[in-house]
């Protein structure tokens, strides 16, 4: 992923130096094993172990890469060369490349899931926050992006929060669903490797051992992670839009904190545009594209094949480098937003009493009107709102039928807000906890 968009603890994970590192740790720590149960001598598993401080210079592996064509046997050779040959004759002992680079690869999206995790703590923490400041604070909800009913800016934060608390645990499930090894040697029998020897290195690396490999981990455990990843990014690009839209000149209910010297536009001194939630809406779109790519993995020709290997080589980076940075990039929109209670107001206002209208249709009901009658009623005065700006409640108490269904009283009492804020409590008591 490019450095606009990367943050340096997920880049790190994905680093060269980092894959060499973990693939030594898995070479090493299945040479102690092995001499564990004395497979091989216990002074050529120490000597490995010898290499532990060793800096693995990248150019080298390349410049023997391009020679073999194999990037594990590359490592393998530079390897010997701090270990010395004789030394390291065992190394890489009954087991096969994609022991190596499978286990490995899942160790990568293991900490990059841990990282994603505490991402999401952040922002969860951020929406909370707002959630709570804003709890009472009344904003009209749209429906199909017209007035509907008032709601609460607290409500639409709970909302969010509650979406990002489901990506959370499902993250968690996705993390343990990648969390396993397999050093079960050419086409997954252990013919040439004892299952002790994937026992020992997944559980110093913290992983569980495949239960049945074919020489590559399944796929579908990958398909899995890369769909969550994808699910998170669309539930960023849902909090990004509403935001987006909040921020409209028009609407202006909330927008993207604008610090001193930044400029909105190179001809326009006077914009303030959403460029952060634009930005997460086409990162999302990034993430997003790794999924399809990851089903399409699943299916590999009988044990093995490196179909998956070039995909997964651009997606695991750059899946995880990008929704790291994402998620960061939101919870920071989230903490600084402004939020302009008055404008919501203003906003509910245009059309004077128009969002009563579904309790004034229940009310007319309740009191005996057929439903087809009242829902006439109702909106023979609702459309004077939208066509000359009227206040729907001087509409309705010059209606004769509304007065003589409801009367004066029972209209008038139709038009208190605290109506439609009734059970805020009770749901943020669902979403938070007592």
């Amino acid at each position: 992923m490019i450095p606009r968009y990367s943050r340096p603890d997920m880049v790190a994970i994905w680093s060269p130096e980092t894959k060499f590192r973990i693939w030594y740790e898995i070479e090493a720590h299945a040479c102690e094993a092995m001499a564990n149960i004395g497979v091989i001598p216990r002074e050529n598993a120490d000597a490995v172990w010898k290499a532990k401080d060793v800096e693995f210079d990248v150019a080298r592996i390349d410049e023997i890469e391009a020679v073999t064509k194999h990037d594990v046997i590359a490592f393998l050779t530079h390897l010997a060369e701090h270990v010395g040959s004789d030394e390291a004759r065992f190394v890489h002992q009954g087991m096969t490349s994609s022991d190596v680079l499978d286990t490995c690869f899942n160790v990568q999206l293991v900490r990059s899931a841990d990282i994603l995790i505490k991402d999401m703590d952040g922002l969860l923490a951020a929406l909370k926050k707002r959630a709570i400041e804003h709890k009472d604070t009344v904003r009209v909800g749209r429906s199909h992006g017209i007035h509907a009913e008032p709601t609460t800016m607290g409500l639409t934060f709970a909302r969010f929060y509650a979406e990002m608390d489901r990506n959370l645990a499902r993250l968690k499930l996705a993390r343990a669903e990648i969390s396993t090894g397999a050093i079960s040697g050419a086409v997954g029998t252990f013919a040439n490797i004892d299952p002790a020897i994937e026992e020992h290195v997944c559980a110093e690396l913290g992983l569980s051992p495949e239960p049945i490999s074919t020489q590559v981990i399944p796929r579908d455990r990958h398909a899995m992670f890369f769909a969550t990843l994808g699910v998170i990014a669309s539930s960023i690009e849902n909090v990004a839009t509403e935001i987006r839209h909040m921020q409209r000149t028009e609407v202006l209910e909330g927008a993207e904190f604008f610090s001193s010297g930044q400029k909105g536009s190179s001809a326009m001194p006077h914009k303030k545009n959403p460029i952060l939630t634009e930005n997460l809406t086409g990162l999302a779109r990034l993430v997003r594209s790794a999924v399809v790519p990851a089903m399409e993995n699943v299916t590999l020709w009988h044990e093995r094949d490196i179909s998956h290997s070039s995909v997964e080589r651009a997606i695991g980076p750059d899946s995880c480098i990008t929704l790291d940075f994402a998620l960061a990039r939101l919870t920071g929109v989230v903490d600084k937003m402004l939020i302009y209670p008055q404008n919501m107001l203003d906003n509910m206002n245009k059309f004077p009493g128009l969002v009563m209208s579904q309790r004034v249709l229940l009310a007319l009901t309740q009191a005996g009107v057929s439903r087809e009658d009242a829902y006439s009623m109702v909106q023979r005065n609702a459309m004077k709102v939208w066509e000359e700006r009227l206040d729907f409640r001087d509409l309705l108490l010059a209606d004769v039928e509304v007065v003589a269904a409801l009367g004066e009283d029972g209209v008038n009492e139709k038009f208190d807000m605290g109506y439609h804020t009734k059970h805020v409590d009770t749901i943020f008591a669902r979403v938070f906890g007592a």
